[in-house]
């Protein structure tokens, strides 16, 4: 929200206060709280009839400050709060030190000083002194507005070339830069501002974070307000933001994730292709089964199928029943995909319309979301008559749960959480929470409890789902996919830059519908995306209207399909040991550049190209006539469909045709190549190859260890790889089963067990 008219003036009917100078400081061992008048204080009677700040200092976890700002700290809190995993102040080792008018709180490589003398202001500090960021005179605040709402004001400054990112799954420009973000739910596609997945949480690129601890509507100006400054404001009485230390981006995340909750790991089924029914298509079990064969037929490996809402009665969403005159006998279907090596997923939401038999039960029980004259809320948006399920509510929760877990009883595997945005503020919650606050936190309740129930049920391991609203801590209930998109070039590079800021938002995981959502798509944008998707960390195939199933759109598309699902077979085991990465360290699967490269300042900006785990560097091509522009960073780079080599850095200007698109493998990296490309899920060990890219760096020895994980996600063989200018040498340790290995730059190989040697040339 903005609140002044240019430098010198405030907009019309707003009056905002300042700290401005420091009139006593507390100091504890690991904290200290500031009281910051908002005039200069000359005279005694300065002192009367004017607010205090009150400032509180402190570090939740190692390596992050947090900072609490208060007005009126009376103020009633009725919740809900985020809950903090990793929330640890004991352990933070945070300390502090006076020197003279200077007083300083440390935690980890981050150190806030603050002056006691002199105008208001703190400075966050690198482990070296380096100044990361600060808060100048007009960055701690209060205003009230001309409608009387009092709102919390904290501004950061923005250092020369400072580049910002995150802040959810956001389908607008990349970097954040210029632009103002309101932290807000809302059902808008991929083509607006709104968004689906909202985090309070940015990534720097001068390494670190900043997350704001508020569950309710956040209002951002990443210098839009005043251009060298974010800016960030909650309508409340008290602010309380922490900056994550880095240096890298890779440890801004891993300390954010390990404060809000490390991704849950996904199983490896679903890294196969799934395959929907579509949204509003006409389908049955026939419809289904001539996919499923379809598919089978034109040798295109399939792990998962998805129901869409229509398996429901119409009207009568989400009340968890099969529509018999359509699928009379669900459970003979469901066996009968499940013969065929088939997972089921099946697609629900959190309303509950007004026909449906689970209105009246839900009413009847008070699991329904009230307003305050004790009326339930309802509306016809989405369904006629649709009320919301009160998962605030224990009861409530094990009520909804019980209806999900007759579909597990059936041979359901997973649940497409769709919704939980459309929340609504004039209500009253269960357990007293403020519904501005819960307008947010809601999606968060909602997946929560559909994915501790597959957990449970499923055990541990075997939990996923496919979710579409998240927020902070959310990343824990993957995975999540990008919402509705249109069946355009345009829409599929505004999805990829939304995964791309979710990605720097915490989240380990995410998806896309193949093809767009939205409308039919012209051939040439179906097998582009077939493309992009199968090399994303999770792939489906869905649209709106029509059927995404590849025979659609020709022979070719046919042949893309079957060639990017079986390279992606391929390189699950390593794959899979990005995925456990991201499970340990909060590292996602699908990196932005910045976040491997951070010290090449061209990968600051690059929003069209991704890396697939640590050595796979991926541009997706947004043209028909396949031509693509993409960046490679230093190093000389192989083509993993071609085997050319690239040497960076420099930017690339090439065609594809579609059955290509620019893949290339880090120089040194050594890929697990796995032999089964019939299934994700398979023994990875048997016929495993280990492809070694060159070339070798120096003539000096330089290691590598690449661990092939199990189904679990646990370390199954751990390989070091020893290479000079002549040879490369690998030693497995965990297993003695034999193993290939195949220099990509000369073309030799060697087989064995235990240890094999390969000279190159």
């Amino acid at each position: 929200m903005k609140f002044t008219d240019g430098f010198w003036l405030m907009r019309e009917g707003v009056r905002a206060r300042y700290a401005t100078e420091i009139r006593d400081l507390r100091v504890g061992a690991d904290r200290f709280t500031a009281y910051a008048a908002v005039k200069r204080v000359t005279q005694r009677g300065d002192t009367l009839n004017t607010p205090l700040i009150t400032v509180e200092c402190f570090s939740p976890a190692e390596g992050i400050i947090g900072v609490r700002t208060t007005h009126h700290a009376g103020k009633a809190q009725h919740g809900p709060d985020f809950a903090l995993p990793g929330l640890d102040p004991a352990a933070a080792g945070a300390q502090t030190r006076r020197d003279g008018t200077v007083t300083e709180l440390t935690s980890g490589p981050m150190t806030l000083r603050i002056d006691g003398e002199g105008p208001w202001g703190m400075a966050f500090l690198d482990a070296e002194g380096r100044r990361l960021t600060g808060v100048d005179i007009k960055g701690t605040a209060f205003a009230t507005t001309p409608d009387g709402a009092h709102h919390m004001i904290a501004q950061l400054a923005l250092d020369v070339g400072e580049n910002v990112y995150g802040l959810g799954e956001r389908f607008t420009p990349y970097v954040k830069n210029g632009q103002t973000v309101d932290i807000w739910q809302a059902y808008g596609g991929t083509s607006s501002e709104l968004a689906y997945k909202n985090i309070p949480f940015y990534l720097s690129s001068r390494g670190y974070g900043v997350f704001v601890n508020h569950p309710g509507k956040v209002s951002f100006e990443i210098g839009s307000e005043s251009v060298g400054q974010v800016q960030f404001s909650v309508e409340d009485q008290s602010l309380e933001y922490y900056i994550v230390a880095g240096p890298t981006p890779k440890d801004v995340l891993a300390r954010y994730t390990a404060l809000t909750g490390r991704p849950a790991l996904p199983p490896a089924w679903s890294f196969g292709l799934w395959l929907t029914t579509s949204f509003c298509t006409s389908y049955d079990e026939e419809t289904v089964t001539s996919f499923v064969d379809g598919m089978a037929e034109r040798d295109i490996p399939l792990s998962v199928f998805h129901f869409d809402c229509f398996w429901m009665r119409e009207y009568q969403w989400s009340d968890f029943a099969w529509d018999p005159d359509v699928f009379p006998d669900p459970e003979g279907m469901l066996a009968r995909l499940k013969e065929r090596g088939l997972r089921v997923s099946m697609w629900i939401n959190p309303y509950i319309a007004q026909k449906s038999p689970l209105f009246a039960e839900g009413a009847e029980r008070g699991y329904l979301v009230r307003r305050a004259n004790g009326d339930i809320w309802q509306w016809d948006l989405w369904q006629p008559g649709m009320a919301l399920v009160d998962f605030t509510d224990p009861a409530a929760r094990d009520w909804y749960s019980g209806k999900l877990r007759v579909l597990l009883d059936q041979g359901v595997d997973s649940f497409k959480t769709d919704f939980g945005e459309r929340v609504p503020t004039d209500v009253v919650w269960h357990d007293g929470s403020d519904p501005e606050r819960m307008h947010n936190y809601y999606a968060q309740i909602y997946n929560r409890t559909v994915f501790e129930l597959l957990e449970k049920e499923r055990g541990h391991g075997e939990a996923v789902l496919f979710a579409r609203s998240a927020t902070a801590g959310g990343q824990q209930f993957p995975v999540h996919w990008g919402g509705d998109c249109f069946a355009s070039f345009t829409a599929m590079a505004e999805s990829l830059r939304g995964g791309l800021s979710l990605s720097l938002s915490g989240f380990g995981f995410w998806s896309h519908d193949i093809g767009g959502f939205e409308g039919t798509p012209d051939p040439a944008v179906f097998k582009r995306w077939l493309a992009f998707g199968l090399m994303s960390s999770h792939s489906r195939l869905h649209g709106n209207v029509s059927y995404r199933v590849p025979w659609a759109f020709g022979e070719e598309a046919v042949d893309v399909a079957r060639r990017f699902t079986l390279l992606k077979h391929r390189l699950m085991p390593y794959l899979y040991g990005a995925a456990a990465e991201a499970h340990r360290t909060g590292i996602p699967m699908m990196r932005p550049m910045l976040l491997e490269f951070p010290d090449d300042p061209t990968t600051r900006m690059l929003d069209r190209q991704y890396m697939l785990g640590p050595d796979l560097l991926v541009a997706p091509v947004f043209t028909e006539d396949g031509r693509v522009e993409f960046y490679v960073p230093e190093g000389t780079w192989t083509s993993l469909l071609t085997g050319e080599t690239v040497t960076g850095p420099a930017w690339r200007h090439e065609t594809h045709g579609f059955d290509s698109f620019p893949v290339l493998v880090r120089p040194g990296a050594v890929l697990p190549w796995g032999a089964d490309d019939q299934r994700p899920d398979g023994d990875w060990l048997d016929g495993l190859t280990l492809r070694a890219f060159g070339p070798a760096a120096t003539a000096a020895a330089t290691e590598t260890v690449v661990t092939v994980p199990d189904l679990t996600g646990a370390p199954a063989v751990t390989f070091h790889v020893v290479r000079d200018a002549d040879a490369v040498q690998v030693t497995a340790r965990g297993t003695d089963r034999p193993y290939r290995v195949v220099l990509e730059d000369s073309g030799t190989a060697g087989e064995g067990a235990g240890t094999v040697r390969v000279t190159a040339g």
